[in-house]
């Protein structure tokens, strides 16, 4: 009822994790570098975005995003640019020398990891490791790191000194990468199991598959993972294509080949796709970046056969396809349109289907598994391979994937690999990599819920012009500036609402906040135990004839609590649901107490509160307020006063119950009034008061679960249904189970002071319990006869305390007696008379008898 009386405690609002975090595969913190840009924290940015991502660099450039797909902001308009955005803050701190520092590693263990492969897989799980204190060797097969970053992705999309920042910073970290160096040919595998403590293989997917077609192995042709290596390794690429060139595929690598091909001197460049342009796998972005560039696009459509003369290319054959209907999967098929064949000259062919892995490092080795695709079969719970110690991801494991993709099995690897290490069994490894990513409980409308937010387009980056970039290899995308990154970040809708910024906790010198805190159920050893679980509100729409929740302007005193504080949505004003101050308010007390249809109890702490309210009132508006009460209780300290008070300030006091609420008018002053029916008992009349709003004083009620709470602590409850204190005037706090105290409203209505003082008194008498280090029992406890008992356990199943237990020995029960209460429950069941009380056998009682009247 006093919200105002209880200490500030803020929450953070983390009703779902944010929808570009949960789509992320690394699960960065996308939400929350946004949101720190937009205030200017590029530091603080690049520390969110270093939290998950080891290669920031790398992703804010050649990353898939699939973060943008899911962004709500697409409702509206169009998806924030997560990745550049990430570009942006990587750029700005390289260029300022912020946010570069090196982290100093916690603790150094002893345990060594050998990772083979240093793409993005390989270093993301090298980045985790070695942030846990593990002393990792990364060996790679090319004379430089990076594997298909460096290799494969061309250079006006990843300019290798950008690549090499990221790799730097890893090196820096004391990740050792030991380059030219192939396993299962300059070093054996098993070589690698015997000096290290586990092995991460991340080989990639470098070998390319074929069309199967007549011709593809003359000269000209090229498989586009073999092309791209050797135009990216190569110290001058140019003569390695020219004339016309072919591109076979619809992924990432078809479109980087042709662009490569353009700037390597191609005159004339298609690529061919079978399927139609919406189906292609390739980002869209960068098709339309091809495009702009002058590279052509021949869609349903494949080749049948390659041309040759003197060995070398001349020309293709191509036949048109078509889509069949929908199979069970909703896939559609493509397949040839009889006679449609024709022939197109071209000089290269470079085919871009797909790749598989070369297994190389562990051909001939025992305990793989390995699918129809070639590549390895692992657990995906935890990425292990069936080989002690042996752990793979990637694209070794998945085939040809994202950057991201395969970041993501790095990193959970690297947690599985932690575990191992840490002398978990295999089988008993676990990466839930998912387990902080919270969903929506309720189902929203995004489109209707977003429906008034003002249209803004999407901050376009700037780009060298196709006219320009297609005659050299200098990056295409030129970045941000900083006022542009800002007015981007800030068209972030925030729809976590916690985008996990952690700024908060960067702040606060308590250390109090928790961001990934769970639900746990613990078990604690207690001596005594103080039970406070307060109370509940009637629900206002049982006493149906006040129109709470048919009526806006009727309310209980808690909602009209909220609406007068200064933190409330209103800021502390006064209006009705129309928004206009009122100018008559009806404070109906004893809604729902004392009424024999509800619950006869006083509610204690309704006059006192109306009166606070009416106070409030009276001094924020000018609104008449009246108070229809039956008996006006100002029992406590000050409270007669704070009565004559609110008689002298001019509220109008009614003796009388109200009857009901109604907005059905008699008089034309109760047109468009809320009228409240009641009996003035003082002035022995029927009377009708129009109001604009109505507040009503609701009941007190114990908690939906006391049962259960009472059920649990073995407390007795009162016939209104709060707990039953052992003694209303002896032991106010405590209960017949002995250890077990009450305090507050669970006990029964009270107001604040009432409650602070029974909850100090609930905390001395637990206190001096644990104190005196001893129980005194019951004068009157049962006992047991054992020569009698005839084992049948009656009065082991009726105890209420739990005072009897069974000696399965002697077959017979026995009283505990310091948990024993002398209730004579198990006296009056016991089929064999065993039981009787302390010092009260019938012979005992007897003797007491004659004595009083000898």
């Amino acid at each position: 009822l006093f919200p105002q009386a209880v200490p500030n405690t803020f929450l953070i609002d983390k009703q779902e994790t944010t929808p570009c975090k949960a789509t992320c595969p690394i699960h960065q913190d996308a939400a929350g570098y946004i949101a720190l840009v937009a205030k200017e924290k590029y530091k603080e940015a690049m520390e969110v975005i270093r939290r998950a991502n080891p290669l920031p660099a790398v992703c804010g450039r050649v990353c898939f995003h699939p973060c943008e797909t899911e962004c709500r902001r697409k409702l509206v308009d169009e998806p924030i640019a997560i990745q550049q955005l990430k570009r942006f803050v990587y750029d700005w701190c390289y260029e300022h020398g912020v946010g570069m520092e090196i982290p100093e590693i916690e603790e150094e263990k002893k345990e060594k990891v050998a990772i083979i492969g240093s793409g993005p897989s390989g270093l993301a799980c090298a980045y985790d490791l070695r942030q846990k204190g593990y002393k990792v060797t990364i060996f790679e097969a090319f004379d430089e790191p990076g594997g298909m970053l460096r290799t494969c992705i061309p250079e006006f999309r990843l300019p290798r000194n950008i690549l090499d920042r990221d790799i730097d910073y890893i090196k820096g970290m004391g990740v050792e990468i030991k380059t030219g160096i192939k396993v299962g040919k300059d070093i054996d595998f098993d070589k690698l199991r015997e000096d290290y403590d586990a092995v991460y293989i991340a080989t990639g997917a470098y070998a390319g598959k074929k069309m199967g077609i007549p011709g593809e192995d003359a000269e000209g042709v090229f498989d586009s993972v073999e092309f791209l290596i050797k135009v990216n390794m190569t110290a001058k690429p140019k003569g390695i294509v020219s004339g016309n060139v072919m591109i076979v595929g619809g992924g990432n690598s078809a479109v980087d080949a042709a662009r490569v091909a353009l700037r390597l001197g191609a005159k004339k460049v298609d690529i061919y796709y079978r399927r139609t342009e919406r189906e292609m796998p390739a980002d869209e972005f960068e098709v339309e970046q091809a495009r702009a560039e002058g590279v052509g696009l021949n869609i349903m459509t494949a080749p049948v056969e390659i041309l040759t003369e003197n060995g070398k290319v001349k020309a293709v054959r191509c036949i048109r396809m078509d889509m069949t209907e929908p199979d069970e999967t909703g896939r559609r098929r493509p397949v040839p349109i009889e006679g449609s064949e024709y022939e197109v000259d071209y000089d290269y062919v470079i085919m871009a289907i797909s790749q598989e892995p070369d297994l190389t490092a562990i051909e001939g080795k025992k305990g793989f598994e390995i699918t129809k695709w070639n590549t390895i079969d692992v657990n995906s719970d935890n990425m292990t391979t069936g080989v002690k110690g042996v752990f793979a991801g990637g694209d070794v494991v998945r085939g040809p994937a994202s950057v991201v993709e395969a970041m993501c099995d790095g990193k959970k690897a690297a947690i599985a690999i932690d575990q191992y290490l840490s002398g978990v069994k295999e089988k008993d490894i676990k990466v839930d990599y998912d387990a902080n990513i919270v969903k929506r409980k309720e189902e929203v409308d995004w489109v209707e819920y977003y429906k008034e937010k003002a249209r803004q387009s999407r901050v376009k980056m700037r780009e060298l012009e196709p006219e320009v970039r297609r005659k050299n290899f200098d990056e295409v995308l030129l970045g941000f500036s900083e006022d542009e990154a800002i007015k981007e970040a800030e068209r972030c809708l925030h729809c976590g609402p916690c985008v996990e910024c952690y700024e908060c906790v960067r702040v606060c010198e308590p250390e109090a906040i928790i961001h990934d805190d769970k639900d746990e159920i613990i078990e604690l050893d207690v001596g005594t135990i103080i039970v406070a679980t307060g109370y509940k509100q009637m629900d206002g729409a049982e006493v149906k004839q006040f129109m709470y929740g048919r009526h806006p302007d009727v309310l209980t005193a808690l909602e009209f609590e909220r609406l007068v504080n200064a933190a409330g949505f209103t800021e502390g004003k006064i209006v009705t649901s129309k928004g206009k101050e009122p100018e008559s308010i009806a404070i109906l007390h004893c809604i729902g107490s004392r009424d024999e249809n509800y619950h006869k109890y006083c509610s204690s702490v309704c006059c006192m509160y109306a009166l606070k309210l009416a106070h409030l009132v009276k001094e924020r508006t000018n609104a008449e307020v009246y108070q229809l009460y039956i008996d006006m209780r100002a029992k406590g300290k000050g409270y007669e006063e704070f009565y004559n008070r609110l008689l002298r300030e001019g509220v109008r006091f009614i003796r009388g119950r109200a009857a009901s609420v109604t907005t059905f008018y008699l008089y034309p002053e109760e047109k468009g009034k809320i009228i409240v029916r009641c009996e003035d008992t003082l002035l022995n009349r029927i009377r009708r008061i129009p109001v604009d709003m109505v507040v009503l004083c609701m009941a007190i009620e114990p908690t939906e679960d006391a049962q259960r709470i009472a059920n649990i602590f073995n407390i007795s409850r009162s016939q209104d249904g709060f707990f039953l204190e052992k003694h209303p005037k002896l032991a106010p706090v405590e209960t017949a189970n002995d250890g077990v105290f009450i305090a507050g409203a669970c006990q029964g209505p009270k107001d604040i002071p009432d409650s602070v003082a029974q909850g100090g008194a609930a905390g001395a008498a637990a206190l001096s319990l644990i104190d005196k280090g001893e129980v005194e029992i019951e004068g009157a406890i049962a006992v047991i006869n054992e020569e009698i008992c005839s084992g049948c356990r009656i009065c082991n199943n009726l105890c209420p305390y739990s005072a009897i237990e069974f000696d399965e020995e002697k077959k017979v029960s026995r009283v505990i007696e310091a948990l024993c209460k002398g209730c004579g429950t198990c006296v009056s069941a016991c089929p064999s008379s065993a039981i009787t009380a302390l010092h009260f056998t019938d012979e005992q009682i007897i003797a007491e008898i004659e004595g009083v009247l000898i």
